[in-house]
């Protein structure tokens, strides 16, 4: 079970960073701000709302991607993180070129 004490201070960082988008690594990290019914395996890659929150998206923790069982998983599971990546990168740039920078 999460503690629920850090709560107020995860709510209060977006706003005082402003970020264009939130990386989540991780089911934890997302389900802690997208619900326990996240599922890293279904959903990662995609941009998320959350209440209270930027845009989110989530991918697989880098350690995940350390431990898999095989070459050809960690190959797989590389290969989804960078993309993860660059999905993220690019939404980022993407609204960087629709407002200029507060």
């Amino acid at each position: 079970m999460r503690s629920h004490a850090s709560r107020p201070w995860l709510e209060a960082e977006p706003e005082a960073v402003r970020p264009k988008l939130i990386v989540c690594l991780g089911a934890v990290a997302a389900q802690s701000l997208l619900g326990s019914r996240f599922k890293i395996t279904q959903s990662h890659g995609k941009i998320q709302e959350a209440k209270g929150f930027p845009p989110i998206i989530a991918t697989l923790h880098p350690s995940a991607i350390l431990r898999a069982r095989s070459d050809e998983d960690r190959d797989h599971d590389t290969n989804v993180f960078l993309e993860d990546m660059r999905r993220a990168a690019a939404y980022v740039s993407r609204q960087s070129t629709k407002s200029p920078h507060k």
